[in-house]
């Protein structure tokens, strides 16, 4: 697993999230801060991550 850190786009704190090196796919995941939906999406090559992008998800 691989441990990520990002700012949540709804409350700015910083989080982290457990990601699989072996997934790349965009998913849907609560901020464990303010429980806000974030649409997280996670790009792994050769076991790197090599895209990231957390954003709020628009009502």
């Amino acid at each position: 697993m691989y441990e990520h850190f990002f700012q949540c786009p709804y409350c700015w704190e910083e989080i982290s999230m457990l990601l699989d090196p072996s997934v790349s796919a965009t998913y849907v995941e609560d901020c464990e801060v303010c429980c806000n939906p974030i649409e997280v999406m996670a790009r792994f090559e050769s076991g790197e991550l090599s895209e990231f992008s957390a954003q709020d998800i628009e009502q």
